[in-house]
């Protein structure tokens, strides 16, 4: 493959997985059955795809030989919110934990972190609850109507692996 051959192909191929990302995870919203689609628990995937993507920055940015507490600890603030409108996110944390594992960055105050991070956030939704802001969304946990809001999320998780794998290939080197 030719140099300039490759670098159209390192910036163009990305930028066709996230138009493919969108374009599918609009098509549940284009089909016939749309009237009978749960619009809120839907739309409300792009929400959580937007944190997702949030973590996956943050997750990403850890220097090698660092310590990944802080981060841990944002992860797990993010998805935990997430886990309103999705509430079956939170087992995102398994490969992110894997990840860090694989480079080394896991530790035991990670973890701890992780479950500090969503202890925060479990004791101020229970106050919320209390006071009758919000509702219990984790009590129907695995909800048939969530999983619609996994169709956007997985598009946006495939689109970013997919790029990644391909600009990992195709680097100028």
């Amino acid at each position: 493959m030719k140099r300039h051959t490759q670098e159209i192909l390192y910036h163009l191929l990305p930028a066709v997985f996230w138009l493919l990302a969108i374009g599918g995870s609009l098509v549940p919203v284009l089909l016939p059955f749309h009237s009978t689609l749960s619009t809120f628990n839907y739309y409300s995937g792009y929400i959580v795809a937007a944190i997702v993507l949030l973590v996956i920055v943050i997750i990403g940015r850890i220097q090698r030989h660092s310590s990944s507490i802080e981060q841990c600890f944002q992860m797990a603030l993010l998805f935990s919110v997430a886990s309103y409108w999705l509430p079956t996110v939170v087992f995102l944390t398994l490969p992110v934990w894997g990840y860090l594992i694989f480079k080394n960055l896991f530790s035991w105050r990670s973890f701890l972190a992780t479950l500090i991070g969503y202890a925060v956030v479990a004791i101020w939704a229970a106050g919320f609850m209390l006071m009758g802001w919000i509702t219990n969304p984790w009590a129907d946990f695995f909800a048939q109507e969530n999983a619609l809001g996994w169709i956007p999320l997985g598009a946006i998780l495939i689109a970013w692996l997919a790029s990644t794998i391909t600009r990992n290939i195709l680097r100028v080197r």
